[in-house]
């Protein structure tokens, strides 16, 4: 599933495309991909066909196009397999393609922003706004402090201006859950996945089955450091693409991959100490992490 880097990705892709852009037409050719949406194709046709977008809005996971003069959004999550690719208006259908949004941009002129989707897992929705409980902006992208209600029960992304350090360490010390199944609860802090869980803790030297309360104040600085350091550095090199599935609005994919120590390299030496990097069965996924330079404590 894409991770914050590849939605942050994506959402840089889109703001000069969508940002004072008219919706002219829309086009739901799969309505498996309106399942947050309250009503059906035709109504998600009718309500965005001739607004104007503000700007590309990303909180975790999660991101919202604001319609102008209204209190709504489109709100688009990948899923899966989600793709969110910017095209020429007279394009091709691209395989897979489930929803196309036809735009009038007054620099760029016509274009088209696509959703396409393999599995169906990604969606799209018109979904109300509503204030953010910290009065802060609701996500990056834009100053307004207002958050979509599919996305207001997530917490804000480490890279987030106004995330709270010692909230995010208080919320630890209460917590019995291994330190990686904390990281990927999105109502602890949003964005991060099993990648850059696995690449954070390697970093930081945490067992990824060491229970959050048992970390002391120095270990969650220095994990808190590490997350923020590993989501950087991805976001800089475009993201984690395995597959033609992880790509940026032009279809182009990232490079991260080349970067990872733990993540995927099951048997491969660990950068640090040259003993094997080992995987194990985690919440119908895996963990990888070097058993020496991480060793479990509490």
């Amino acid at each position: 599933m894409p991770e914050l880097p590849e939605v942050e990705v994506v959402r840089q892709g889109l703001q000069p495309a969508v940002a004072g852009a008219h919706v002219v037409a829309v086009t739901v050719r799969d309505e498996r991909s309106l399942t947050r949406h309250r009503g059906g194709a035709t109504d998600f046709e009718e309500r965005l066909t001739g607004q104007a977008l503000r700007s590309a809005v990303r909180r975790g996971k999660f991101l919202w196009l604001p319609i102008v003069g209204s209190a709504e959004a489109v709100v688009g999550h990948l899923g899966m397999s989600g793709q969110l690719l910017l095209r020429e208006s007279a394009a091709p259908a691209e395989r897979f393609e489930r929803v196309r949004l036809d735009l009038q941009h007054p620099v760029h002129g016509e274009l088209a922003v696509v959703f396409a989707d393999q599995r169906t897992f990604g969606s799209l929705a018109i979904d109300s706004l509503v204030p953010t409980p910290d009065g802060a902006a609701g996500g990056r992208g834009d100053a307004v402090p207002l958050v979509p209600v599919q996305v207001a029960h997530i917490a804000r992304d480490v890279l987030d201006p106004a995330f709270d350090d010692a909230l995010f360490r208080s919320r630890l010390t209460r917590k019995d859950s291994a330190i990686k199944r904390v990281l990927l609860d999105q109502t602890v802090a949003s964005g991060i996945g099993n990648i850059y869980a696995d690449e954070a803790l390697w970093a930081a030297r945490i067992h990824p089955e060491t229970p959050a309360k048992a970390l002391s104040t120095r270990a969650v600085n220095r994990l808190l450091a590490e997350v923020r350091g590993v989501l950087e550095k991805a976001l800089a090199e475009g993201g984690t693409s395995f597959d033609a599935q992880y790509v940026n609005v032009n279809g182009e994919a990232g490079y991260f991959a080349h970067s990872l120590n733990a993540y995927g390299r099951t048997g491969q030496p660990c950068p640090r100490c040259g003993r094997p990097i080992v995987r194990v069965s985690f919440m119908n996924r895996s963990s990888h992490f070097c058993a020496s330079c991480q060793r479990q404590r509490g």
